[in-house]
């Protein structure tokens, strides 16, 4: 069942590199700025893209979460994305987090989140993540 919203993410990607050129194979990283249940934080993220040839997207990835205060969050993830035309695309799938953190940070361990982003022509994104009850 779908929980309330976690957090909002808005960012940019950050860097893009082909990993193969035969299998139309991408890596893409990015970096926002959030607040996590009412705690600012940062997160930076890599995902490897495959597309495939009925024009889906499929990713794989992971990334860090960083607090202000420094705690420190890990999650891995995968996920379907499309073109929506105009440049933009959207993506959305599970996410996997896991922290040692004991503060503030300490509700995402071990939660399942369900996420949906949706990146500009611009390369400008938006990113919304629930937990997964």
């Amino acid at each position: 069942m779908l929980g309330d919203l976690i957090y909002e993410l808005k960012g940019k990607i950050t860097s893009q590199r082909v990993l193969d050129a035969e299998g139309a194979k991408m890596e893409t990283s990015f970096s926002g700025i959030a607040k996590y249940r009412g705690t600012d934080g940062t997160e930076i993220g890599t995902y490897s893209t495959i597309y495939r040839p009925e024009g889906v997207l499929y990713g794989e990835g992971h990334g860090v979460i960083t607090s202000t205060d420094g705690e420190i969050a890990t999650w891995t993830g995968s996920g379907i994305g499309r073109f929506t035309g105009q440049g933009k695309i959207r993506f959305h799938g599970p996410l996997l987090y896991r922290t040692l953190s004991t503060g503030k940070l300490a509700f995402l361990n071990n939660l399942v989140g369900v996420y949906e982003t949706q990146i500009d022509e611009n390369q400008n994104f938006a990113y919304k993540v629930w937990e997964w009850k």
